[in-house]
């Protein structure tokens, strides 16, 4: 996203924040976040959460922003999401991926499909369960075929997740929690392709998020991600953010965080602050 894009962003965000809230019948904040493939949950992790604040027979409609600036690298991710009915979500989202001091980005485009399966995740005693699956395509695929992907042109994630909100369980607070089960082959989700010469089948990662709600707008919380290590050139970590989330209303979110990356393309210790914005225009 350029920079004037950036900014067109950042004022309608600021003008969202003086006027009323949206009519979507859903409470403040089950929106969740977006997620860095485009999804609703937290930054790291899709959730069982459908994106937006409509409920049944209702529509929901946003955009978002991410930026991940770490020491070596720089992930900028930009999509839109739509849902329907509290049960249908979809979203696109694209990824440039900076090596800083590098000619060039990676870019990497993510088309996401999520299905709640049944439940609530405040109303019900059982978890709120959804299924997704993200479908990515490499744009740039030359650095992923050399450094030995097994595809270096589009890879499918498929996921469930469970999300829980626990009322006044944390000393009075509310408490959520999901927990999420990916079949991957991406290398750094997609980035540097898809399989690779030490691991070529899918592999099961599980992903992990937990909250407490201060008040009805402002989360804190943490996430973890595991990721597979297919690639015998380049040792991949999981992925760890502790976050605060600001929901002023049903228009926006906020979302600051210090991500923990790991060990990039033999880059260690990849970390740095994780910022994202996601307006709702229905």
């Amino acid at each position: 996203m350029k920079h004037k894009q950036i900014l067109v962003a950042l004022v309608s965000a600021t003008i969202l924040f003086t006027t009323p809230a949206l009519a979507g019948s859903r409470l403040l904040a089950t929106s969740g976040v977006t997620q860095l493939e485009g999804g609703a949950g937290g930054g790291l992790t899709p959730w069982a959460v459908i994106s937006g604040y409509g409920d049944e027979g209702e529509a929901s409609v946003g955009a978002f922003y991410t930026s991940v600036d770490v020491q070596d690298f720089r992930l900028k991710v930009n999509g839109v999401s739509a849902s329907y009915d509290n049960r249908y979500e979809i979203s696109a989202a694209q990824q440039s991926f900076e090596l800083k001091g590098v000619a060039g980005d990676l870019r990497q485009e993510v088309y996401g499909a999520k299905y709640r399966l049944y439940g609530d995740a405040i109303y019900t005693d059982l978890p709120q369960v959804s299924a997704g699956l993200q479908y990515k395509r490499l744009i740039d695929g030359d650095i992923a075929e050399a450094v030995g992907a097994e595809d270096s042109d589009s890879g499918l994630d498929y996921y469930v997740s469970a999300t829980k909100v626990h009322l006044a369980a944390a000393g009075g607070y509310h408490f959520l929690w999901n927990a999420t089960l990916r079949a991957t082959k991406a290398n750094q989700m997609g980035l540097l392709g898809y399989g690779g010469d030490d691991n070529n089948g899918y592999k099961i990662m599980p992903e992990f998020s937990a909250l407490v709600l201060l008040s009805d707008s402002l989360a804190v919380g943490a996430e973890y991600r595991k990721k597979p290590d297919n690639l015998g050139a380049f040792k991949e970590d999981s992925f760890r953010d502790m976050f605060i989330a600001w929901f002023p209303n049903k228009h926006v979110n906020l979302t600051l965080a210090y991500a923990e990356l790991g060990s990039i393309a033999a880059s260690e210790d990849q970390n740095g602050l994780y910022f994202s914005l996601t307006s709702w225009f229905k």
